[in-house]
């Protein structure tokens, strides 16, 4: 994490991970958050790739966030300790058309926990994203109860179903994960000494949900 103070807008670059299995989607949910740009003909992604996205958080915050896009067949691989160093959220995908992808999301939330955490030990924000929401589903994706049990029990901070194709629900689910590493900032700041270099983020840079968001947890 980085706070830098731009024409009297504090800044904060965060750096977000995006993993999941290969053909979940990844990529698609990341051109559309950042270029709202879908297309049906992506290439695998080869070892990791990066996007960035500049919110405008409230009238005094801008955010950073810096997007690895991790590749599938990376899982587990020697690297992905590299491309997961200071990272302070991520964002886990599932294709909810293939049981299989949804199968793997534990050993990915598992590869998570074990190589990145947060400054006091706890695992970082990681919210789950049930994607390409506008086809039919396979399995417990069918189910919004079993969805919410599954999410609680591997430690999930939300889960959303998503579609990069239709832009649904892209947005809400980077704004709640941005919320929850902001709200984690602070907690951190507080609990520390206060260091004049740093920048507080005030409670109101907290950005409000939309009530109709599909965060389950």
């Amino acid at each position: 994490m980085a706070a830098t103070i731009l024409s009297g807008k504090r800044e904060r670059l965060y750096k977000v991970l995006v993993v999941g299995e290969l053909g979940s989607g990844k990529t698609s949910i990341i051109k559309r958050y950042v270029h709202q740009f879908f297309s049906q003909h992506y290439r695998a992604t080869i070892g990791v790739d990066f996007a960035l996205k500049v919110l405008r958080w409230d009238g005094d915050t801008v955010v950073r966030l810096q997007l690895w896009d991790v590749a599938g067949q990376e899982r587990f691989g020697s690297m992905t300790r590299v491309y997961y160093k200071e990272a302070v959220g991520a964002f886990v995908v599932f294709d909810v058309t293939r049981s299989a992808t949804l199968e793997a999301v534990p050993k990915w939330k598992a590869d998570l926990d074990s190589k990145v955490a947060l400054p006091d030990g706890r695992p970082i924000p990681t919210v789950l994203l049930a994607n390409k929401s506008d086809q039919p589903k396979e399995g417990i994706a069918a189910s919004r109860e079993k969805m919410n049990e599954f999410c609680q029990q591997q430690g999930f901070s939300a889960w959303f179903e998503t579609s990069a194709k239709e832009n649904i629900n892209i947005d809400e689910s980077a704004n709640f994960l941005v919320s929850k590493i902001l709200e984690m900032d602070r907690w951190s700041q507080e609990a520390t000494v206060p260091d004049p270099d740093k920048v507080d983020i005030s409670a109101n840079g907290k950005h409000k949900l939309n009530s109709s968001s599909n965060c389950a947890c």
